[in-house]
């Protein structure tokens, strides 16, 4: 690898921490590349809570970070949306978090004018555009209202497009399959995708450690977005072994990462001696 590898990107469920718990490997490994004068960056596609909650944990698991070190999918859509239409009605299929999140960016979110009760539903041609992003409350209500507003031409946005969630005692439905679901419904197709594997993270992200691509080492557990993400970005990459990709996975890959690791804890021993 022709160049030193100075910041690091990682993903956190699956990669640092699994629930409540740092997996084994990340807390040691992430001190030791710091104490190394590396540059640390954490991104997650989950918009479930802001940077801020995202920090605390991290620095209650023993990994000392600031909101500034944490990047969310929702946080990137919040960024985007205020520099690029500012003024959409957006009606969100999220959690109470993310409708915080995008509401501090000065965004107009129909959904918090709608009685808790539901007797009161919001007109679909009052909407300007749909963000679809992980939700644990999503209902029938919910995904008539996405599906009459994408209807009558509304955008169509998202925080995040992953498949499932990973969670102690298994992963759980994530966006995907509402972002599926509406797809095949209405023909229509997401415009503006936030999270991973997107160009807007991976700016994002890059501006916030100041390097170049060729720089930067993106750490995930998943193939299809962590890893396809750091490729197509320019930066090298390492699938860790304890989220969801399995090695027999990676061995069918035409584009293999640049490293396969069983923990976190391999990888100041790996810049130290093949990549630097």
């Amino acid at each position: 690898m022709q160049h030193a590898i100075d910041g690091f990107i990682f993903d956190l469920d699956g990669t640092v921490y699994l629930g409540d718990s740092a997996l084994p490997g990340a807390v040691e490994g992430i001190a030791t590349l710091r104490r190394m004068g590396k540059h640390v960056l954490f991104v997650s596609n989950k918009p479930l809570e802001p940077r801020e909650s995202y920090s605390r944990k991290l620095t209650r698991l023993g990994i000392p970070t600031s909101p500034e070190d944490v990047i969310t999918s929702g946080y990137v859509l919040g960024f985007h949306l205020a520099h690029t239409e500012p003024t959409l009605n957006l009606y969100v299929i999220g959690e109470a978090n993310l409708h915080a999140e995008l509401r501090s960016h000065g965004l107009n979110i129909l959904n918090e004018f709608v009685d808790q009760d539901a007797k009161n539903v919001i007109d679909p041609t009052g909407i300007d555009a749909v963000v679809v992003a992980f939700d644990r409350t999503l209902d029938y209500r919910k995904l008539n209202t996405a599906y009459q507003a994408l209807m009558r031409g509304a955008r169509f946005f998202a925080t995040n497009a992953d498949k499932a969630c990973p969670m102690p005692g298994g992963a759980i439905p994530d966006a995907g399959g509402t972002i599926a679901a509406l797809e095949h419904m209405t023909g229509r197709k997401v415009e503006i995708l936030a999270g991973k594997p997107s160009k807007l993270i991976v700016n994002v992200a890059l501006q916030r450690l100041g390097l170049p691509a060729e720089r930067v080492l993106m750490v995930g557990d998943r193939l299809e977005t962590d890893i396809f993400m750091g490729q197509q970005a320019g930066m090298k990459t390492a699938v860790t072994l304890t989220g969801v990709s399995k090695r027999s996975d990676v061995t069918t890959m035409i584009m293999p990462p640049d490293l396969i690791i069983e923990n976190l804890a391999e990888l100041p021993g790996i810049v130290a001696s093949a990549i630097t």
